[in-house]
Order: C-alpha cells, then sequence, then structure tokens
C-alpha cells in the first residue's frame, strides 16, 4: 500500500505511519534508551533553563524527605542508568506534577506522583496489562462470535486470557490495525466516554483519483446524517488513477466514521487501516499478533487516560 505522486515525486512522509517505532530495552538501560541520554524519549531533547529561585521552589513544592531518590525511580522504571537519569535531571529534562525539576537530591514517593521525561509520561507502576493487537480484516472485534468468524479470542494466548482483556473501542469486521486490550477497567472507561475521544489516525485507500480539494473538504467539514464531522488532517498521500492513499486523523469514535465521510464525498473506501491512537502506533508490527505495551507507550496511554478525565 504505497504510492508516489503524480509524475514519480516523491511525497513526504506520513506522520503517524512513519513514526519510529518505540525502541526496544537497551543492554544498559531501559525500554527509552541505552545509555545516553540525546537517546532517550525524545529525538529532540528539550532541555529547560529555569531561573535559581523557580528551581528551589520547585523542589520544595514536591520533595518528601522519606521519598526515593528521583534518578532511582527513573532508573527502575526503565528509563536509563542511574547516571544518565541525573543527566537528564541536570539538563531540565524531567518534571514531577508539572514542576521542571534540575536538582538531583530529590525525593519523591513514587506511588503518589506523575513525571514527565521530554514531555513523555514515565509508568512507574505496571498493575495492569496492555496489549497491541495488529487486527486483520474479517475478525469481529468481541471475545466470540455467534456465527462461527474469527474473533479477537482466536488470537489471545492463555495468560492473555487468564488476565481477561477487553477492546479500548472497536474496529469495523472488514477494517484493520491497531486495537488496544487491557484489564484496565478506568482507563478503557475514560478513553472510550462519548465526550472524549483520543485522536486516530488511518490509511484510507478509495477508487479512482481523489482530488486535493476533496481532502480539503473532509478537513473542512461535512454534513452528515448523524451531525457534522471534520477530519483534524487529511492528506493525499499519492494515486495510482484508479486508487488513491489518503492519510486521515480525526477524533470522533462514531460508528463507521472514516467510511461515510468518503461514501458521502463519492469515493468508497476499499481498504481501511488504522495506524496510530495518539502516540501510539502499529510501525512494523505483523497482521494477526498482540504484543504487550512497553513502558514508554503505557505513558502514553495514560496521558490519553488522564486528558479525557481533565488533568492528570
Amino acid at each position: 500500500m504505497t504510492f508516489s505522486g503524480k509524475g514519480g515525486r516523491k511525497q513526504p512522509p506520513p506522520r503517524a505511519t512513519r513514526a519510529a517505532r518505540t525502541p526496544r530495552p537497551g543492554s544498559d538501560g531501559g525500554p527509552f534508551a541505552e545509555a545516553k541520554p540525546e537517546r532517550l524519549i525524545s529525538a529532540e531533547p528539550r532541555p529547560v533553563k529555569i531561573r535559581a529561585d523557580e528551581a528551589e521552589a520547585n523542589f520544595k513544592a514536591v520533595h518528601q524527605e522519606d521519598g526515593v531518590r528521583l534518578q532511582k525511580v527513573l532508573a527502575q522504571a526503565g528509563v536509563a542508568s542511574r547516571r544518565v537519569c541525573e543527566d537528564l535531571i541536570a539538563e531540565g529534562r524531567v518534571t514531577v506534577e508539572g514542576k521542571v525539576i534540575v536538582e538531583p537530591g530529590l525525593r519523591v514517593d513514587p506511588d503518589a506522583v506523575v513525571i514527565h521525561v521530554d514531555g513523555v509520561r514515565v509508568t512507574l507502576k505496571v498493575e495492569h496489562r496492555y496489549v497491541m493487537f495488529n487486527k486483520p480484516a474479517k475478525v469481529m472485534t468481541t471475545m466470540s462470535d455467534p456465527e462461527g468468524r474469527r474473533s479477537i479470542d482466536d488470537f489471545l494466548d492463555e495468560s492473555m486470557r487468564a488476565a481477561r482483556l477487553v477492546h479500548v473501542g472497536r474496529l469495523d469486521y472488514e477494517t484493520e490495525g491497531l486495537l488496544l486490550l487491557t484489564n484496565d477497567g478506568d482507563l478503557t472507561n475514560k478513553l472510550t466516554h462519548p465526550r472524549y475521544e483520543a485522536p486516530k489516525t488511518y490509511l484510507v485507500e478509495v477508487q479512482g483519483e481523489l482530488p486535493v480539494k476533496t481532502a480539503k473538504r473532509l478537513q473542512s467539514g461535512i454534513e452528515l446524517e448523524d451531525g457534522p464531522i471534520a477530519a483534524d488532517r487529511c492528506w493525499v498521500m499519492g494515486s495510482t488513477g484508479s486508487r488513491t492513499m489518503v492519510e486521515v486523523t480525526l477524533h470522533s469514535g462514531r460508528n463507521r466514521i472514516v467510511r461515510r465521510m468518503f461514501d458521502h464525498v463519492g469515493y468508497p473506501v476499499t481498504r481501511l487501516v488504522r495506524t496510530a491512537i495518539g502516540k501510539i502506533v502499529i510501525g512494523d508490527q505483523p497482521q494477526g499478533t498482540l504484543r504487550d505495551l512497553e513502558l514508554q507507550e503505557i505513558g502514553h496511554l495514560k496521558d490519553l487516560a488522564s486528558a479525557a478525565a481533565g488533568g492528570q
């Protein structure tokens, strides 16, 4: 499912579908990096400079005398070695409860604080299970199907069944791609609440050559039978003349919303793949496989849930 633009010109890479996959744990670090701070959470680290009085105020606001040293908490969470974590703190890349910390002597209660590194939430303790499923087409987003069609349960191993995972949202029978499974009921409720929808990115293949102006129309907004809808972003990646590939990002979780949007403008969808939910990207995970989310991805997921709840 790759295209080049007219005249063979290369198109710029899509934002979500070409995003780097979450790094694997390194021999000296955790899921965020190996040993060097520049290879940690952010591709473009954002050190913050703060005044001495502000740094002191931030320290006093979150310091727990009987707590655990911040660099030790980060190291135990798999961010990197303790030495590298000290560098991250000194560079102003770590926040505790939203406050920039530059003093490695800070002590915190890891069960009671929210910590971010380079803007990415650090998961300090995993009590639940979070799984990414790359759903193939013609699979029901249910744990069983009375008509005998394939369902999610057909792909689970025994440990996943024992964990009593449920799906976060759904994909229709023909739609492929990223589906999250978890036994964290609170997070599931927040992410599926009708008043909140996480941004989701799709690759959409349609019949014919879809004009750029039509993509802009979908982004500007159209009126469907159940109300108005507008894509956050709608980008024509390329066309062969008989079919066009489009990348769409939108917040709505209304039933079959992507298919209905393209039907409305006269371009029926022939293939639909969800590639991302927020910053969680399917990457190169093979279809039909499941894997546990890594700590960085769980942090992203909890940030989405926090946004749904209106705060941290």
